[in-house]
């Protein structure tokens, strides 16, 4: 499995650089780097315990809702104020959650190089004047965010497409990492309200592409076109991370079952389908798409059928990842006793 991401690593990280050497082709940029994330993000989630971050039901059913105030009060911010002094301040905020982002992301390539004491001993921080605040690192976490500060300063000073690229990978892989959505039934509603979010903002109302094209920030993935007219394509984060997040769990219940990634390969399969299906209609009609449109009756529908043709949507449906881990600790536990 590490040889596996570790190729898909190289990969994505060569097929970013690559713009800046020789002409690729966008629609094939556009969905290999969106692959290659999640397929990267899918095995960085696979770990002895559960990501920290579980969405529930009430969760999943609020966040389309949550998700529409967020971008109408972006679309009237850029709409009565300054767009300069809007950008000015998120660049601030991504300035710093890049840093934190891009750390975490390069973290486990730098960690291997340094001696265990800096992986494992943690620095505890106190606010001054503040003492009840405290912040607990470890001298490799510092290590890692040198590079991370870098690349963060370069987007601020310059805007250039490279770096926010890097900082919108590293915000997509490390959401994919870290965020759970439980179970299978929590991820469909999620998916199915954000469906529907999707198709509303982008065909109904100008306010979905106003904000993409006005937000000068790392939230999508740019794409250089070589054309004058249209200098770059957009791939927002949201079209990478949502569907991303289910295809771990399915990753990670074959690996709770022992099975060999089999509703992996047909959820990773169906976002690839997605895609490939939004950059043809994208193309046909010469006009913005909504991907979750296409993404998500992908996931959904290549993971069900599979499910389905196996006979297992019992147990798929019946799984739940905070029980799985809690049983794997009663198990760990008896075993020390």
């Amino acid at each position: 499995m590490k040889n596996v991401e570790r190729a898909a690593n190289i990969a994505l990280a060569g097929l970013t650089l690559a713009p800046l050497v020789v002409k690729v082709d966008t629609n094939l940029n556009v969905i290999l780097t969106a692959c290659l994330t999640v397929f990267v993000g899918c095995y960085r989630s696979v770990k002895p315990t559960p990501p920290s971050e579980t969405m529930s039901k009430e969760h999943a059913m609020r966040f389309p809702l949550v998700g529409s105030a967020m971008l109408l009060s972006l679309f009237l911010l850029f709409k009565f104020l300054s767009k300069d002094l809007v950008n000015a301040v998120l660049t601030g905020y991504f300035f710093i959650l890049g840093i934190i982002a891009l750390s975490a992301t390069l973290l486990p390539a730098i960690a291997q190089y340094l001696p265990n004491k800096w992986n494992d001993d943690a620095i505890v921080w106190q606010f001054p004047y503040y003492r009840s605040l405290e912040v607990e690192f470890t001298r490799s976490q510092v290590v890692a965010a040198i590079p991370g500060t870098f690349f963060c300063a370069w987007y601020a000073a310059q805007k250039h497409w490279l770096a926010n690229n890097i900082l919108g990978l590293a915000f997509c892989i490390q959401g994919i990492e870290m965020l759970s959505l439980g179970s299978f039934k929590t991820g469909a509603i999620l998916l199915a309200g954000l469906f529907v979010y999707d198709i509303f903002w982008v065909f109904f109302t100008p306010v979905m592409v106003s904000v993409a094209k006005s937000f000068d920030a790392p939230i999508k993935l740019l794409f250089p076109s070589g054309m004058v007219a249209r200098p770059f394509s957009m791939l927002g984060l949201g079209d990478i991370v949502i569907p991303g997040i289910f295809v771990a769990l399915a990753l990670r219940y074959d690996v709770s079952k022992g099975k060999d990634s089999h509703y992996f390969k047909s959820a990773f399969l169906g976002y690839t389908v997605g895609l490939v299906a939004t950059i043809i209609v994208m193309n046909w009609f010469q006009a913005a798409q909504p991907a979750l449109l296409y993404i998500v009756p992908g996931v959904i529908g290549f993971l069900a059928t599979h499910c389905l043709w196996n006979g297992d949507v019992k147990p798929l449906l019946e799984f739940d990842e905070s029980k799985t881990a809690i049983s794997e600790e009663e198990t760990s536990s008896k075993k020390m006793e």
